[in-house]
């Protein structure tokens, strides 16, 4: 068991994906956490899980953390605020200022309220899709303000760190407006090009390969839920996509007209601008650093994946990065491994001396 900075009591209300994992990674550190949640199935789950117990009259909770809906986690802050007089109260909502000042104008303790938000997730939802590790390594906002003091706000920030995530501290419009560029947006414009494959037909989909899947994936998500987020974080998000909107004009214009001049510098400058954007992305433990990729083929049976983890453990490698992509009916998968690039040689040298086959 790993000692936990948190003392506890921690409640957890609404027991979802983000409030099963912080649960169940809160217990892995011996942690006491009390679950709550509209849904009784929901809390009996979770419980059948590991991710804590039910709550009780006489429950004490050093901290709140609110994982509900965004249309409702201002009413649950403010209730949650009054019934427990002693606790700090926390959300985990993606958007910061719009509950911010619902909870300031519902007569809510600021002093004992700060809002918090992990950059962690997956598409499927509920207490089941819960993760003890969901937040390792990843960055978790915490959205300061002047009604509460650094001191009294410590167990947000020890919640984060006894959950491995990496704190990071912005005030609640600057948050939302970066919500907005990195994940908001990405999440419509993911959305609106699935939405071109609905219609399309068989032969274009049974082409679809790595591309149009990373583009894609996040449009599983859950659509109520999107909807209030994109409501509540409106304005910024239109923003972004406005901007983004110039851009698609610009390039249609151009594709329109291929061979008129200038055209061909339009869209070269537009893909040169979207390398810019790759490259500033940060890579692991936070490195804007470029790596090396290996494709390596992984045959369609029981264990080779595995198999192959083990193996570029055995040689030493470390992977900084993973790829996987399987096309229906291949009897092969591809893994694109990235490594640093003084390690791609000697890497790939051994792998193939072991029987692997690298495509390319």
């Amino acid at each position: 068991m790993v000692d936990s900075r948190l003392t506890g009591p921690v409640r957890v209300v609404g027991v979802g994906l983000l409030g099963t994992s912080i649960a169940l990674g809160l217990r892995a550190r011996g942690v006491d956490v009390i679950l709550s949640d509209a849904s009784p199935t929901n809390v009996r789950i979770a419980i059948d899980y590991g991710a804590g117990r039910a709550a009780g009259e006489l429950d004490e909770p050093q901290l709140i953390v609110v994982c509900v809906p965004p249309d409702v986690t201002a009413d649950v802050i403010v209730r949650e605020l009054s019934a427990y007089p002693g606790a700090i109260v926390t959300d985990v909502a993606s958007v910061k200022k719009p509950i911010l000042d619902a909870v300031a104008a519902a007569g809510g303790d600021l002093t004992r309220y700060v809002g918090s938000h992990p950059m962690a997730g997956r598409e499927r939802g509920g207490p089941t899709a819960g993760r003890a590790d969901l937040f390792l390594n990843r960055p978790w906002v915490v959205a300061g303000h002047p009604a509460i003091s650094y001191q009294t706000a410590a167990a947000v920030d020890d919640l984060i760190l006894d959950l491995g995530a990496t704190l990071i501290e912005l005030d609640a419009e600057t948050h939302d407006a970066a919500v907005a560029l990195v994940s908001h947006a990405p999440q419509v414009v993911s959305s609106l090009m699935a939405r071109r494959l609905a219609g399309a037909p068989d032969e274009a989909v049974d082409l679809a390969g790595g591309g149009i899947r990373d583009l894609t994936r996040i449009a599983a998500s859950d659509p109520t839920l999107w909807v209030q987020i994109l409501g509540a974080n409106g304005r910024q998000v239109a923003s972004v996509l406005r901007e983004l909107r110039d851009d698609l004009d610009q390039m249609i214009e151009a594709l329109d007209e291929p061979d008129a001049p200038g055209s061909r510098r339009v869209v070269a400058e537009q893909l040169a601008g979207g390398n810019a954007g790759v490259a500033r992305l940060p890579g692991k433990h936070g490195q804007n650093r470029r790596y090396t990729s290996m494709i390596v083929m992984v045959d369609d049976k029981p264990g080779e994946l595995g198999r192959l983890f083990g193996e570029l453990g055995e040689i030493g490698v470390n992977i900084e990065d993973l790829r996987l992509e399987h096309s229906p009916e291949a009897q092969v998968g591809l893994a694109e491994v990235f490594v640093v690039p003084e390690a791609f040689d000697p890497v790939v040298e051994e792998l193939q001396r072991r029987g692997w086959r690298i495509a390319g």
